[in-house]
């Protein structure tokens, strides 16, 4: 099979791989989509601790089961799947105590040791594959792993009638959040990004306090802010518009070697709750009831589909903020294709 892998870090190469086989418990998947996100930045900079090179990106995936070991009894081939890409150990203090997102043998596909998506085929336990129905579009259903990472930061933020959102990103991840905010009891919700053409996808899903600076905004603070940018300057400005008695969120993923300032004292004395999110922890399942339901709007989110061989264009436009959420397609042929969503020009 053709495969992308980052051989080491800042290295890309196409390659030829052996079909995977599956084991006892596992299943093999016919990837349709992939989506590119902040994170396979980092793991092909080698920012991310923990990579093991050479591997095979992508972790955002879906498409459909075209094989299956001989202990898997719920899945079968043909089936839509969409695919969660941690796995854990189960042994640690962690795992033992329910918190398996911070497993201290944790091992994202296609960020850590296990091969990911960007490739014809995956395989992936059977605890970590899911069925879909089949009305579900396959292409929009790999937006799911990044929601089920969203429903994780949201179990972790209070859930208050009447509350106003602050969120800095208007790519995948603040869209996301922006979308379930409502259901966690926002009153107004407020987006910040310095890209004009991804502040156009929140007006689209009804975002109209999309703004390039909080600066702009109607109001001064929030009760609860949420970062999913990890740039130190927006964390920074953040941190200085929480409400006294409110949440700060760092949902975003920044280097490891970043540093931010923020007044301790002020933390103390209005009682401001810091917290960080990590993966998902059951929060999977949920995703994907949610996403079948209907709660986000997927169409104005993804904006771009890639071919294997046009890999590394897709890294370099979303390294530069071009477009939405760009997918890369392993099963087609064409190069670089505008969806028919968005069809006036993202630059």
């Amino acid at each position: 099979m053709r495969a992308i892998v980052f051989d080491k870090a800042g290295s890309v190469s196409h390659t030829d791989l052996p079909d995977p086989t599956p084991g006892p418990k596992d299943v093999i998947v016919e990837v349709a989509a992939v989506g590119i996100c902040g994170t396979d930045t980092h793991v092909h900079d080698g920012e991310f601790e923990g990579t093991n090179y050479p591997l095979v990106p992508g972790h955002e995936a879906s498409g459909r089961v075209v094989g299956v070991g001989a202990e898997v009894e719920d899945l079968r081939v043909g089936d839509p799947v969409v695919i969660n890409p941690s796995t854990t150990c189960g042994e640690c203090e962690y795992c033992r105590a329910g918190r398996t997102n911070l497993c201290r043998n944790w091992n994202g596909l296609g960020v850590v040791a296990s091969d990911g998506a960007c490739a014809r085929y995956l395989k992936a336990p059977v605890a970590n594959v899911y069925r879909l129905k089949e009305t579900t579009d396959l292409y929009q259903a790999a937006l799911i792993e990044p929601l089920a990472c969203a429903l994780r930061g949201y179990d972790l933020l209070p859930r208050t009638l009447g509350t106003h959102y602050l969120i800095y990103g208007s790519g995948t991840m603040g869209l996301l959040m922006a979308q379930l905010a409502p259901r966690a009891g926002a009153a107004s919700v407020t987006i910040v990004d310095t890209n004009p053409n991804r502040l156009e996808a929140a007006r689209e899903l009804g975002f109209e306090h999309a703004l390039t600076s909080a600066d702009e905004a109607h109001r001064a603070t929030w009760d609860v802010v949420i970062d999913c940018t990890g740039n130190v300057r927006a964390i920074e400005d953040g941190l200085r518009r929480v409400k006294p008695g409110g949440h700060f969120q760092h949902f975003g993923v920044a280097p490891t070697e970043a540093r931010a300032e923020y007044s301790p004292f002020r933390v103390y004395r209005d009682e401001i709750t810091i917290v960080g999110t990590m993966a998902v922890l059951n929060t999977f399942e949920r995703a994907v009831e949610l996403f079948e339901a209907g709660a986000i709007n997927p169409g104005p989110m993804i904006s771009h589909s890639f071919s294997l061989g046009d890999y590394e264009e897709a890294l370099q436009m979303f390294r530069d903020g071009t477009g939405r959420k760009l997918q890369i397609r392993p099963g087609d042929a064409e190069s670089r294709t505008l969806l028919p969503h968005a069809e006036r020009p993202i630059a």
